[in-house]
C-alpha cells in the first residue's frame, strides 16, 4: 500500500512548504491539499524552524533563497535533527550546484523552477513512500546479496541502507569485479523505487552513434530505419533506477547530452520537438578513476560532479579476508551446483579453502566465480582440491598445504624447524645458478632479520621493511617462514 493510499485507514500526512513567493506557495498547497495532504506554508527560516518545533511532518519543501537565510541551512538542520525527514529543495533554473550542494546535505531530491506539476507530485509520491517504508530497510544485512562479515562490508550495507532513503546520484568506484552493478541493485532495492524498473546500461558497449537513440528514444522517421517510435532508456527507467556502468567510457557529445537530461529530468526524442519530463535516479560506476579522467579533459567536469553526489566505494575482494571469501565461495558453489543439478555442492578442501585466503584476485569475486566453476567441473563431486582451481603452481603450495594439514590433523605438528627455501649457489664471477632462489633467499633473510630486530612483531618489521602488513604476511607465507 503507498503512503498515498493510506490516507484513507490513518491521518494525512502532513507536509511543510517553506517559500517566500506567495503565490508559489498556494499553488503548492492547492496541489498538495488536491492529493489529499495537510500543508502548513513557512515564508522564511524563522517560520519553518517554529513549524518543525511544534509537530513532525513527513516531508518538507523548501526554497533555496529564503529572506532571512538559505534553505540549504533548513537542509542540514533537518538532516541532523530530523533524520527521518525527507527534504527536497526548489532551485533556480539551471542552478546545477545549488542542487549538488543540497543532495549533498542530505536532500531527498530537487526540484527546478519554473516547477511542473508533475514533477512535482512524483517528488511527493516517492518521498512519502520512501519515508514510510525507511523501517523495513533498517537491518540491512538481512537478505543482502552483498555477502560478507567483514567491516568494510558492514561498512558498505550500511551506506546502502541510509542511499535508499534518498534519491540523490550515486558513483559506484570499485576494482572490476568487484560487485559494482550488484551494489547499485541493492541500493535500488533498499529505497522506495524497489518495485519499479531497474535499467542496467552498460556505456562502452553502445555504437557513439546509436547513444542518443539509444537513451532517449526516437520518433517514426527520424532517421533510415526508425519505421515506429520507441522508447529509450530514461523512458524504460522511469519511476525507478538508471543505472550507468562504465560511464568513464561516454564520448564527450554524449555526456553534453546526458548532463541536460539529468539536470532538468526532461529528454527530448530524437526527432521530436518537445521534451518529456522522465522521474529517474541515477547511479553510475567505472573502475577508472574519473577525476583522472576530468583532469585529462575526457570527461566533463560538470557531468562529474552531478554524477558523484554521494560516492560508494566496494573494496577489492584480497582486501577482505579470509571469511568473506569462505562465505562467497560457500554461496557461489552452491548456486552453481543448482545450476548443473548436483543435490550438494562440493566443499572446499581445508588447503585448497587456505590457499583462496591468500590468493590476490587481480579479478575480485568475478574471478573467484570463474575459478570455483572450472574447478566444479574438474573436481570428483565431494571436495574441491588445490590442483582442481586451476591456478598457476607458486612457492606458496606446500606451505599452505602443510598448513592446512597440520590444523586438520595436529598430530602432525612436529618440533623439527621449518625448512628453507634452497639457496641458489653462485659460480666464480658472483652468478647465482637460479635467480628467482637466490632473490627468495635474500627476501627471506631480510624478512628473518626484521622479525629478530623487532622481536617478531609483524607490524613493526612491515614498517622497517617498508611494506604493508598485509604484503609482509604474504611474503612470510609464499616463503614458508611460520
Amino acid at each position: 500500500m503507498s503512503a498515498l493510499s493510506s490516507v484513507v485507514n490513518r491521518r494525512p500526512a502532513r507536509i511543510l512548504v517553506v517559500d517566500d513567493e506567495a503565490e508559489l506557495r498556494e499553488l503548492f498547497e492547492l496541489t498538495l491539499i488536491g492529493m489529499g495532504l495537510d500543508v502548513d506554508c513557512a515564508a522564511s527560516l524563522e517560520q519553518a524552524r517554529r513549524f518543525l518545533a511544534a509537530r513532525p511532518y513527513a516531508l518538507c519543501l523548501t526554497d533555496m533563497r529564503l529572506p532571512d537565510g538559505l534553505g540549504l541551512e533548513l537542509v542540514e538542520e533537518i538532516s541532523s535533527k530530523h533524520p527521518e525527514m525527507p527534504v527536497a529543495v526548489l532551485t533556480a533554473y539551471g542552478s546545477a550546484d545549488n542542487a549538488v550542494a543540497a543532495l549533498k546535505a542530505g536532500a531527498f531530491d530537487y526540484l527546478s523552477k519554473p516547477v511542473a506539476l508533475d514533477a512535482l507530485r512524483n517528488l511527493i509520491r516517492s518521498a512519502l513512500d520512501a519515508g514510510q517504508e525507511a523501517d523495513a530497510h533498517d537491518q540491512p544485512s538481512a537478505g543482502s546479496p552483498l555477502l560478507g562479515t567483514s567491516p568494510a562490508m558492514q561498512a558498505v550495507r550500511d551506506s546502502i541502507a541510509r542511499l535508499g532513503r534518498s534519491m540523490a546520484p550515486v558513483a559506484i568506484t570499485g576494482e572490476s569485479g568487484s560487485g559494482k552493478e550488484l551494489a547499485a541493485r541493492s541500493v535500488h532495492d533498499s529505497g522506495a523505487r524497489a518495485g519499479k524498473p531497474f535499467v542496467a546500461v552498460n556505456c562502452g558497449a553502445i555504437p557513439e552513434n546509436l547513444m542518443e537513440a539509444e537513451f532517449f528514444g526516437y520518433r517514426k522517421g527520424a532517421f533510415t530505419g526508425a519505421d515506429q517510435d520507441r522508447d529509450g532508456f530514461f523512458q524504460a527507467a522511469d519511476g525507478g533506477t538508471l543505472f550507468l556502468d562504465e560511464v568513464a567510457d561516454l564520448p564527450l557529445p554524449m555526456q553534453v547530452k546526458l548532463l541536460r537530461a539529468i539536470q532538468e529530468k526532461r529528454i527530448r526524442k530524437v526527432g521530436a520537438t518537445t521534451e518529456e519530463p522522465v522521474d529517474v535516479r541515477i547511479i553510475s560506476a567505472t573502475h577508472q578513476d574519473l577525476a583522472e579522467c576530468v583532469s585529462a579533459g575526457r570527461f566533463r567536469q560538470d557531468l562529474y560532479y552531478r554524477l558523484n553526489v554521494i560516492e560508494l566505494q566496494l573494496p577489492p575482494l584480497r582486501d577482505r579476508g579470509a571469511a568473506d571469501i569462505g562465505q562467497l565461495a560457500r554461496a557461489i558453489l552452491e548456486r552453481l551446483a543448482q545450476r548443473v543439478g548436483l543435490s550438494k555442492a562440493p566443499e572446499l578442501s581445508p588447503a585448497a579453502a587456505a590457499y583462496l585466503a591468500t590468493y590476490e584476485f587481480p579479478g575480485n569475486v568475478r574471478e573467484l566465480e570463474n575459478i570455483l566453476e572450472r574447478a566444479l567441473a574438474f573436481c570428483d563431486g565431494s571436495e574441491i582440491g588445490i590442483e582442481d582451481l586451476g591456478l598457476r603452481p607458486t612457492t606458496l603450495d606446500a606451505a599452505v598445504n602443510e598448513r592446512a594439514a597440520t590444523e586438520a590433523d595436529p598430530s602432525r605438528h612436529s618440533e623439527t624447524p621449518e625448512t628453507p627455501i634452497a639457496a641458489s649457489r653462485l659460480d666464480e664471477d658472483g652468478i647465482p645458478s637460479s635467480l628467482p632462489d637466490y632473490l627468495d633467499q635474500l627476501e627471506r633473510d631480510a624478512i628473518l632479520r626484521a622479525l629478530d630486530k623487532t622481536r617478531q612483531n609483524r607490524t613493526a618489521a612491515a614498517r622497517l621493511l617498508g611494506i604493508t602488513f598485509r604484503a609482509l604476511r604474504y611474503r612470510m607465507q609464499r616463503l614458508g617462514i611460520s
